[in-house]
């Protein structure tokens, strides 16, 4: 045994993967070190989250699982069984992904952080005058919060004549607001109350109905032997909707709100959510309502001169939170932002806070993509906390594209060769120095420098930003040219983001796929979602002269027995559910009538089993070849129609959305937030070249990017900075990507350009 390799090293020292077939893996057998940091690598859609995420941590989360009390298992998720041969050396797994934090308006990064509370603490004991304990400056506390808009810091104001219509009755569908038609459950609600008559027409209600309905008060009602709880309508639509993010709705319900509400400062807060008497409370001439809204580096130093022996146990751990978010590129928010507002990586990089400091060792820690939205200049940051990480005696897994991540890894696991079918295999496995001799996809694009853009396009006009000023920005005015690929760049928290999104003219024909989540049920799939499904039903129901509803899994067509779910999910009560393939359908969620008809040889069955690739050989119907040409251009041609789309890769995701605005024929301007997440060096070379594609046929396209292989191929790069927060916001080049990166000033964007 080598002299400085500690002896627990050789003990289970690697997690044990055989015969894994989740989602596109073909029996993988893989060894994956324990305690170093492995790096999985692979195009989009190779198998690199199904192994990762999908086999190894789903299994350590499901047997820790296990460990609980039958009892508190019935309150966790239902974790079935990874499809794996076997799993040995597991240890806890904690993943730290990209999804967005809660959407609850009343949550901050102070609160979900835990530093609004330490901030909390130290005004409770050192504010004066005195306003008494934590909870009075709590903005979720009656104690604290403001009493004219309930700690939210804004108030609402609701159109009732755009929510109901005041000439039907209740029976008649008199509420016009999503969820509330006739004998559904919130509209039984009301109707169970006996509070109205259901035949009356609103217009016709008393003074005290109206003001009951619209505003409660609350009391239990029983609608079929349920007890639920009555409140107003007004009421009701402000918890269950405008307390949460409204940006972050589903753009159906999203509609309904800018239909229905407008907004507005609080005027007796300003904003600041707290009461008179918690804003009155200052330490060292500051409230607690402006510390939580300095941006966290400023407040960092603030704390730094703060030496008060009754709370510097408090102030120390409130310093190390706050260091920690500076540390990870952070520094530039503030703890009042709302967390729902936070990107993926945003979001991502704030989990990763909470470990930093954590004196658990020996964890696995699962991270994706963790440079997701990092700007080149902050990579390293990344790394070394990763590093950090791994040298406290855990094991580090993480799915990432980026070159300088895979560098620093002790251990390597590329998958492919290809994507969906035609991946889901280790094709290389080892140290970093034998993936760049490898000759895999990666190996090979490891070697490589994009050269800069130096023949670039002309432009045929501009959109003109004036005096800018939203959030960071600095009185920019600055020309986004027309008829271009522009790429928008600098570190995040320069502005980027304040200025296409925020101050942008919003011209016509102009389009934004931004980077929100992709929400649906176990029901939805590409097929679904993208709309496919509709000419295919109609073109299935005019070749065999019957209903287009009969060839849809959720209405008339549906297999009875799963009800078009082709799995049976049975809930056992207090131990995991189990799925099992349906047996009156086989599992392909049709009745056998449905699956009689045929268009062309194939049943619709067939259609949701063939890849896009297959179905443009299949299909003539215009409609249809419209939206699979779009998905074939993003380079989705492997996936098939029906595969579900929890089982996508955020990089599919991702480019599923992008493939639905290219399908369109009246988008003029594409404003694209880093299409390249989730994204393989492959891939990038795909959608530039689509870029390109768009460019060329008349288009406008602008990409928010990080990407240096994007921007290199750029026409023209809106460059912001010079930092991040108040250090950022101005624009500090605009120009070809050559001249970006010339020699004189170099931006941070510049620099990273220029290196060979």
């Amino acid at each position: 045994m080598s002299g400085d390799v500690p002896v627990h090293e050789n003990l289970y020292g690697a997690i044990e993967v055989r015969g894994a077939r989740e989602n596109n893996l073909r029996g993988v057998d893989v060894d994956i070190p324990k305690r170093r940091l492995t790096v999985f690598t692979g195009v989009s859609g190779s198998g690199k989250s199904s192994l990762v995420f999908g086999t190894v941590a789903a299994e350590s989360q499901r047997l820790i699982n296990e460990t609980y009390s039958a009892f508190l298992q019935n309150f966790m998720p239902n974790l079935a069984r990874p499809d794996v041969d076997a799993l040995r050396n597991l240890s806890a797994a904690i993943v730290i992904d990209q999804e967005r934090m809660g959407a609850n308006a009343r949550s901050t990064l102070g609160t979900a952080t835990d530093a609004y509370s330490m901030l909390r603490v130290v005004f409770s004991r050192l504010g004066t005058p005195h306003a008494g304990p934590s909870n009075v400056f709590s903005f979720n506390d009656p104690a604290g919060m403001c009493p004219q808009c309930e700690g939210s810091g804004r108030v609402s104001t609701l159109d009732v004549d755009a929510m109901v219509d005041r000439d039907r009755s209740l029976n008649e569908g008199a509420i016009l607001l999503p969820g509330y038609a006739v004998d559904s459950w919130q509209w039984r609600i009301f109707a169970a109350s006996g509070y109205f008559d259901l035949d009356v027409p609103l217009r016709d209600w008393t003074p005290e109905q109206w003001s009951r309905f619209l505003e409660g008060p609350s009391t239990k009602v029983s609608v079929a032997g349920v007890n639920l709880t009555y409140e107003g309508l007004l009421d009701r639509f402000r918890r269950q909707v405008l307390s949460k993010d409204v940006d972050s709705l589903q753009p159906h319900v999203r509609a309904v709100v800018d239909r229905v509400a407008t907004f507005a400062v609080c005027g007796a807060c300003g904003g600041a959510r707290l009461n008179e008497r918690a804003l009155a409370s200052l330490v060292h001439g500051r409230s607690i309502a402006e510390c939580a809204a300095m941006q966290v580096s400023d407040l960092a130093q603030w704390l730094a001169v703060l030496d008060e022996p009754s709370v510097a146990p408090m102030v120390e751990n409130l310093r190390g939170t706050l260091a920690g978010l500076v540390e990870i590129g952070l520094g530039y928010l503030s703890l009042d932002r709302e967390s729902g507002t936070l990107s993926g990586g945003e979001a991502q990089r704030v989990k990763m806070v909470r470990h930093l400091g954590s004196a658990l060792t020996d964890i696995t820690y699962v991270f994706d993509e963790p440079t997701a939205g990092l700007h080149p200049h902050d990579v390293q940051r990344m790394n070394e906390l990763l590093q950090r990480l791994r040298d406290k005696g855990n094991t580090v897994l993480v799915v990432e594209h980026k070159p300088e991540v895979i560098a620093v890894a002790d251990h390597v696991v590329d998958l492919g060769p290809g994507a969906g079918r035609a991946g889901g295999q280790v094709v290389y496995e080892g140290d970093v120095a034998g993936l760049h001799v490898s000759g895999t996809v990666t190996g090979k694009h490891l070697e490589r420098r994009q050269e800069l853009k130096t023949d670039v396009r002309t432009p045929t006009g501009a959109l003109r930003i004036e005096h800018a000023t939203l959030h960071n920005l600095r009185d920019v005015t600055v020309d986004v040219p027309l008829g271009v690929l522009v790429a928008v760049t600098g570190v995040a928290g320069s502005g980027k983001s304040s200025l296409i999104h925020g101050c942008l003219p919003r011209v016509d024909g102009l389009e934004i796929v931004d980077q929100g989540a992709i929400r649906g049920s176990r029901r939805s799939n590409p097929a679904t979602y993208t709309g496919l499904l509709d000419p295919v039903r109609k073109a299935f129901a005019k070749a065999n002269g019957v209903r287009p509803a009969l060839f849809s899994a959720n209405s008339e067509g549906a297999c009875p027995e799963c009800k078009g779910l082709g799995m049976i999910y049975t809930d056992l009560a207090f131990v995991a559910g189990v799925a099992s393939v349906c047996e009156v359908c086989d599992g392909r969620r049709f009745t056998a009538e449905v699956l009689g008809y045929r268009l062309r040889g194939r049943t619709i069955d067939d259609v949701f089993g063939m890849s896009v690739a297959e179905a443009r050989e299949f299909f003539e119907e215009k409609p249809v070849r419209a939206v699979l040409d779009s998905l074939d251009d993003v380079g989705l041609g492997y996936v098939t129609l029906g595969q579900p789309l929890t089982s996508l890769s955020g990089g599919e995701r991702q480019r599923l959305k992008l493939a639905i605005h290219l399908a369109g024929t009246a988008t003029r301007v594409v404003v694209l937030d880093e299409p390249t997440t989730g994204l393989h060096m492959a891939d990038v070379d795909g959608l530039v070249g689509l870029l390109d594609q768009m460019v060329d046929r008349g288009r406008s396209v602008i990409v928010i990017e990080h990407n240096l292989d994007v921007v290199a191929r750029a026409d023209w790069v809106v460059d912001l900075g010079p930092g991040a927060g108040h250090d950022g916001g101005l624009v500090v080049c605009a120009a070809p990507p050559a001249a970006v990166a010339a020699p004189a000033d170099r931006s941070l964007t510049g620099l990273h350009l220029a290196r060979p």
